[in-house]
């Protein structure tokens, strides 16, 4: 059954897919989803790293060296760390985000769940967190990933992203169309 959704048709997607295959076939997928799941933290917290794999001024050998003592000092599995060499050897860095988004979307597939990607003016306490997840749930059929980021410019409210489908119930859009409907 083929589950890359036509992720494939990506660069990303292609380097994500071909990470997903040896890992499910190593049987590393939890240890590679684990540390993808540390390496997007980092390339949130961490100037210098995504200075490192969206540069072009850093040369290709410096890359490489520079991405393997970054997959050493975060204890990375290995098949992530090999995964890393082989983006920084064949200057795909600047792919790094949009593949690990890729490898989760797939993962998820795998395992029959959908992944959402959630905006929030303020932080969900962990009753709120599930009655969305179970209010998307229903939207969705399966059991959804919930990617949580916090957004102030939202001002209250929620957007969601899942799949094709963006449901925005913040306040922002509101206030937004109520001013356009008072200008009439």
């Amino acid at each position: 059954m083929d589950i890359s959704g036509g992720i494939k048709a990506s660069l990303a997607g292609r380097y994500a897919y071909a990470l997903f295959e040896l890992a499910q076939e190593q049987k590393q997928l939890e240890s590679v989803e684990a540390s993808l799941a540390r390496l997007k933290a980092m390339l949130g917290e961490s100037a210098e790293l995504r200075q490192l794999t969206t540069s072009p001024l850093v040369d290709r050998d410096e890359a490489v060296r520079a991405i393997s003592a970054v997959a050493q000092a975060m204890e990375l599995d290995p098949l992530t760390a090999k995964f890393l060499g082989t983006l920084a050897q064949n200057r795909r860095l600047t792919q790094l985000g949009a593949a690990i988004r890729a490898f989760n979307t797939i993962a998820a597939q795998y395992r029959g769940e959908t992944d959402a990607e959630v905006a929030s003016a303020h932080p969900l306490t962990d009753d709120q967190l599930e009655a969305l997840k179970s209010r998307l749930k229903g939207l969705a059929g399966r059991d959804v990933n919930i990617d949580m980021k916090l957004d102030s410019a939202l001002l209250g409210g929620l957007v969601v992203r899942m799949g094709s489908r963006m449901i925005d119930g913040s306040l922002r859009t509101k206030l937004n169309s109520l001013s356009n409907a008072m200008k009439g």
